[in-house]
Order: C-alpha cells, then structure tokens, then sequence
C-alpha cells in the first residue's frame, strides 16, 4: 500500500524527470540592468523563477539541490536519483520559505500553491519521531527502511527495524518546522488541520527531545532519557587517541551551529505564537550554555559532548577537544536567548570565553579547529592516515583544520554585542516609516540587479552546467527583498525611482 501511494503522488504531482523541458543555459552576453530596476520587471522575473521551479525542478512538491540543464539529473549532497528531494538548506523547506515570501509580498496564489505542494512533502516525510531526515528517495527501498508520522496516523506503531532519526544536524529538521510554521500563521492556513496538526507533532517532539540539561542530540528517535545527569564538563585523564568508530548521533552536538539554529526556531515560534513553552525551552538551552563551558584555562566549548559532559569524538577527523568555532556559535546561541529574555546572567560567560580565543590564535591571525584537552595544543590529522598529530605540513584538504576567518566573525560579533539591546530588537523588526523602506530598497537594489542580469531564458540560474539551488534561494530573496521594500515605501520610492530617469538618457 505504501509503494502504491508513493507512486501515486510522483505521477499525480510531477512529471518524469526525462519528460521535463530542458533548462537553457544563460545567455553569452550580460544584459543591462538598470541599477534600481522597475518593480514589475523584477515582480516578472521572481515568477518566472518560481514557475519554473514548481513545473521542472520539484518531485511530489520537494526539490533536490542541483538538477542537470537537461533535468536527467537530481542530486542533493553525494546523492543522485531522479526522484530524491533535499530537506537540508537549500533544499524542500529553503524553496518553500521562498514561495511564502513571494507570496505575502506579492498576493499571487501562485506561490502558495507553490508553498501547499512543499507542504505534501514536508508532510509525506516528516518521520514517526516527529522530524525529518537528511533527505528523502520517493523510491521504495529508500522509503520502506523508515517509519513516518503516517504510518503513525494508519495504526502502524511498531517500528521494528525502520529507523526514524530526526536530525538537527546542519539546520535540517528545524528549518522543516520553520517553513511549516510560517505556513500555518497565513489566515488561509488556519483551518488546514493537517497542516497544523504535523507543525504541532514536530513541534512537540522537538521539545520532549530536550535533555534534562537543556540541550539536544544531533538526532532523535523519541523524547530525551529523564535520567540523564545535569552536569558541569570535565575532562577525561585519558582518551582515545585514535577514532573509536562510535554513534556519535546521540551526543549533544553544537557542531554547525545546531543549537544555534534549535535557538532561533523556538524564538521565532515564540514570537509568532506565544506558546511559553517554546520561551522555557530557549530559557533551559541557554542555561545549558552556562552549564557546558569548558573550565579553565580552557573557558570555551566542545564540538560535542556524552552523556557525563565530556568532550567525546564525532567523525574520525574530529577529536574530543575545546573548539573555537563553536565556542562562537555557543556565544551567539547565548546571545539569541539574551535578546530574547533580557537576562544578562546569558552575557556572563563572554569575558573568559573571548580571552581563550584572543590565547588560541595562531601566526596570520588564524585559529586551529582542535584544541587539545588539557594541553590547548592545536590537534591536526595527517592526510589520508588521519592520525593525529601537532604538525600541520599535510593535513587532510576536505575540512578547515586552521581558519583565517574566524577572527572576522569574533571580532564582529563583539561589534553586535556591544549595542543596546533595544536598538538589535528594532533592527530586526520592519522599518517603521516609508522612508525607512526606501533606505532599505536602495540597499536591496545591488543584489537584484545581479540576480536579474544572470536569470537564463527560462528564469533559472546555472553553474557549471547545472541549475544551482543555493543560487535560485539567494537570488529569490534578494528580488523578493527588493520588491518588499519598494513596495512598502510607496510613493517614496516612485518618486525615487522617477529621478533615476535622466540617468538612463
């Protein structure tokens, strides 16, 4: 029964990929773009995109993340199958997020319909546990080694070997409930009771998820053991110093910026909703930031920690450690639950935390991804071997083992902290005034011009031969940005816009 449904909605809501129109490739020359374009060209241009992508790229209402010019080929992150669909940035919910922008700009039910067909698949493959895989094959094999909400909802409780691990790795399974959430606040979603009802299942699950400390797992199959310990970290006398090949799914993870993420869905399902649980459950995660900085002289974080708060390995090239980049992601997570809360007890930790960083630099204002336990002696791994080693004259070249980059982020997120929490408040919010929109069009406008100049025949971009999904998400917002802020501005902007005419003499 379930391969008959999966087959059904294939052939009910997509074509065969093979039987798709081709996508062009752009065109040899560039063409002018004014530098403040018309609102009904860029309005034209974010159809044509979002039309294209409905009837060429989307399989059952979900999207992949690069698709070949002659749409034989669908791939999303080491994975190709004509009918496979992303959930990780910038796939399913990122295009999703789009058409409902576009749409509470514009009005055009063209997006949302666009929207409701990214709701079916977000729905179709939303997992038993509540969350959502890194990415779903409409193709048998894939779909019946997993158990779903729906089979849930058909009486099909016993999981047996299927697996349902909801990620938060990478912004996966939260960015899923971000576009759902979004969805259900349209008032044409209020009565859309499937709709709500997996928002709701998600939303649920993600908090019973919560550890008795306060964080999450990189991934869960059902609510949080209740008998875990609340901790302070510590560092193991010994550790292995070769990679044990363990399960690290389990571990509290902030990695990529998970709990970052975790963050700013439940602040925003707060704002939206005001549901207190979502404002507890951010209050506890960054009481789990107080609780998770490494003591001295090593005041940062980990990558990831087990169950008695140690720092543990992940990947066989990422060794128990204190860590930069997530120390200022721990940092930035602590300051999204300050902003929200107003408790600067979330601010405490900054001092000591921006000292051992200042400690950690390296010659060329770097940093290493991996400082040792105890010693806070850069770790690296030997190329191909990946064993561990002090000397970094041939390390693996896939992953970042020293940055140049971090510093820039240290040094601006020292320049957000700084300012009133008033003003960072007001600055997220919409420009309050006409002329407020119109600063804001004017800073939007480079970003459209760009992306129209590049747009192919077909209202696509490509690179290197392929349509790109970053790209289409980067470049949709950016119109969809522009067209809000000229909109909103009004006659502001008309009369601007009226003034930039003798310019194109």
């Amino acid at each position: 029964m379930k391969i008959a449904a999966a087959i059904a909605i294939l052939s009910c809501l997509t074509l065969h990929a093979g039987d798709k129109p081709a996508a062009k490739p752009p065109p040899a020359s560039t063409p002018v773009i004014d530098a403040y374009p018309d609102v009904e060209t860029v309005s034209r241009a974010v159809k044509k995109a979002a039309s294209f992508a409905r009837t060429s790229l989307s399989i059952a209402g979900g999207y992949a993340t690069r698709w070949s010019l002659n749409l034989k080929k669908y791939q999303t992150f080491g994975t190709e199958s004509p009918t496979v669909i992303a959930i990780e940035d910038p796939g399913t919910p990122s295009v999703g997020l789009v058409m409902i922008r576009a749409y509470q700009v514009t009005g055009d039910k063209l997006y949302f319909q666009a929207a409701q067909e990214v709701k079916q698949a977000l729905l179709w493959t939303q997992l038993a546990s509540g969350g959502w895989d890194t990415l779903h094959d409409f193709a048998p094999a894939h779909a019946l080694r997993r158990h779903y909400r729906r089979d849930l909802d058909a009486g099909d409780t016993e999981r047996g070997t299927r697996t349902a691990l909801s990620t938060l790795d990478d912004d996966k399974s939260q960015f899923a409930l971000r576009f759902l959430l979004e969805l259900a606040q349209l008032p044409e979603s209020k009565d859309d009771k499937p709709l709500q009802d997996a928002l709701k299942f998600g939303m649920d699950a993600l908090l019973a998820a919560q550890m008795p400390h306060g964080g999450w797992p990189q991934g869960f199959s059902g609510p949080a053991d209740p008998s875990l310990p609340v901790k302070k970290p510590s560092f193991p006398q010994e550790w292995p110093r070769k990679w044990p090949e363990l399960n690290y799914t389990g571990y509290v993870t902030l990695n990529d910026g998970n709990l970052l993420f975790v963050a700013r869905l439940l602040t925003h399902a707060h704002k939206l909703t005001q549901d207190q649980r979502y404002l507890t459950a951010l209050k506890k995660l960054g009481d789990f930031h107080l609780l998770a900085q490494c003591p001295e002289p090593q005041p940062g974080w980990a990558q990831q920690y087990n169950a008695n708060m140690e720092p543990v390995w992940a990947r066989k090239f990422e060794p128990p450690s204190v860590t930069p980049h997530e120390t200022l992601w721990a940092m930035q997570t602590l300051h999204e639950v300050w902003l929200a809360t107003g408790d600067d007890k979330y601010k405490a930790p900054y001092e000591a935390a921006f000292a051992w960083l200042e400690r950690c630099k390296l010659p060329g204002n770097q940093h290493a991804r991996f400082y040792e336990l105890h010693t806070n002696k850069p770790l690296y791994f030997v190329k191909d071997a990946y064993e561990l080693t002090y000397d970094d004259s041939n390390l693996p070249t896939h992953y970042s083992f020293k940055s140049s980059g971090l510093q820039g982020e240290i040094d601006a997120f020292k320049k957000l902290i700084a300012r009133p929490r008033d003003e960072q408040l007001a600055k997220r919010a919409d420009p309050p005034t006409p002329n407020a929109w119109l600063s804001k069009a004017k800073g939007a406008a480079p970003k459209a011009a760009a992306a129209l100049s590049t747009q192919n025949e077909e209202g696509v971009w490509t690179q290197d031969n392929m349509i790109d999904g970053s790209i289409f998400v980067k470049n949709m917002h950016a119109m969809i940005n522009y067209l809000e802020a000229a909109r909103n501005a009004g006659h502001e902007f008309d009369k601007f816009s009226s003034e930039q005419q003798p310019d194109k003499q």
